[in-house]
């Protein structure tokens, strides 16, 4: 996969910094121009919009997660701990990009991402639970792949490991699992 030049990779960092600031809506293409000190066309060379900026910050997160999915349908037998560590390490790895992404639910949703996400939490279900999972299974694994999320947004400063422990065993309790 190429790299992004240096210019693109400020730009994909001043626009993450300003929409999680002031939101993507709120946030123009010249408001990223001028924090940069470039002109709106050497944006657009880079970006022929906002929308396509969005996808390019966004991308590489959902790329990721699919490749993680993959991994795990490939598996012969899912073992539901080790999917849900490597589900936190995902999250907490991203923290920040999915706070945007929450904050911006509609922007994604103009962009098609909001049933891949939806689709994706069917996916995890059926790995944890199996293809058919009765409603208290899809409950359980709601709570348990919703919380492992909201624990790496809202416990900014705990230490990792402790926040993982506590991420898992908590999700673990949901399940039903073991520790």
């Amino acid at each position: 996969m190429p790299r992004p030049s240096d210019t693109k990779q400020r730009i994909l960092e001043v626009a993450r910094e300003l929409f999680a600031q002031q939101g993507v809506q709120r946030t123009s293409l010249q408001d990223i121009a001028d924090r940069l000190g470039i002109t709106k066309p050497a944006l657009y060379y880079h970006f022929s919009s906002r929308e396509e900026l969005v996808r390019s910050i966004v991308q590489p997160i959902l790329d990721e997660e699919e490749a993680f999915l993959t991994a795990q349908e490939a598996l012969d037998e899912v073992e539901p701990r080790a999917l849900l560590e490597g589900y936190f390490d995902f999250h907490y790895r991203h923290r920040r990009a999915v706070v945007l992404m929450l904050s911006e639910l509609t922007t994604l949703a103009d962009l098609g991402l909001i049933d891949r996400v939806l689709e994706w939490r069917e996916r995890l279900m059926r790995l944890l639970q199996g293809p058919e999972p009765t409603p208290e299974q899809a409950v359980r694994a709601v709570i348990a792949l919703g919380g492992i999320q909201d624990c790496t947004i809202q416990f900014p400063d705990m230490p990792r490991d402790e926040l993982r422990r506590l991420a898992l065993e908590g999700a673990c309790a949901a399940l039903g699992l073991t520790p």
